[in-house]
């Protein structure tokens, strides 16, 4: 791999990182930069999750200075979002993923109509929850993240901002917890495969960890309306892009 690419990959995963934290949708720009420079699509996979724990590690530690993290139910999202992951990925790995995409085409589309639509509470007016919510879904969307992935940020969310009535920025922040456990759950399977393209997965993890610390600090100092803009436009850009990957063909 000549210095170009290498360059060019890193700076995908700085701008992928960035755009994650603030309202998830990395993959959109990681995974094609993987299958660009001739990754087999699982291999995409694998490494893609190899780079992105870096980046939602990273907007989590800056999220984790703030008010805006839920530290009393996070450690159960992160454990639930962790094992959905794990069998997320265990089921990819025995069913073809390509049954999912129209699915996904559905989800992503409404994804963009409830962020365009849903106006969010303030903080104060938080809806609490009986525990097993946090469980299922974190282990809901951390099994989707395993298997197939895309949007995954954006979808943790708006769940959050739907279900518990979180502002948008309080949202992303708390999605971070589950997302940075799906991801690193993935990759511990991925990684006994033997799937990771470890090199490439290093220099992408580097730009994922500016990424993603600058990506949470734009969530901070710009506030909810950044992450509802972000997150209506990143929902758009998945569908557009899954519909053609079923239409095309």
């Amino acid at each position: 791999m000549d210095l170009t690419t290498i360059l060019l990959l890193g700076l995908a995963a700085l701008l992928a990182g960035c755009v994650d934290a603030v309202a998830g949708g990395g993959g959109l720009i990681t995974v094609p930069a993987l299958l660009a420079v001739g990754l087999p699509p699982i291999e995409a996979l694998a490494t893609n999750k190899g780079q992105s724990a870096w980046g939602s590690t990273s907007a989590l530690a800056r999220f984790a200075r703030t008010p805006l993290l839920e530290r009393g139910s996070a450690p159960r999202a992160f454990a639930s979002g962790f094992f959905g992951a794990i069998g997320g990925v265990l089921l990819l790995r025995a069913v073809p993923g390509d049954a999912l995409r129209p699915l996904v085409l559905i989800l992503l589309l409404a994804a963009a109509v409830l962020v365009v639509a849903v106006r969010p509470r303030p903080r104060a007016g938080a809806i609490r929850r009986p525990t097993w919510w946090t469980l299922a879904v974190a282990m809901g969307i951390g099994a989707y993240d395993g298997f197939f992935g895309p949007g995954t940020g954006t979808l943790l969310i708006l769940a959050y901002v739907i279900l518990w009535q979180q502002p948008y920025d309080a949202a992303s922040a708390n999605a971070k917890v589950v997302n940075c456990a799906s991801n690193w759950g993935s990759l511990l399977v991925f990684a006994c495969a033997g799937l990771v393209h470890w090199p490439i997965a290093v220099i992408m993890g580097a730009g994922q960890l500016v990424g993603g610390w600058i990506g949470a600090h734009l969530v901070i100092r710009r506030g909810q309306n950044l992450v509802r803009i972000l997150a209506a436009a990143i929902s758009l850009a998945l569908a557009a892009r899954v519909a053609w990957q079923v239409f095309a063909r």
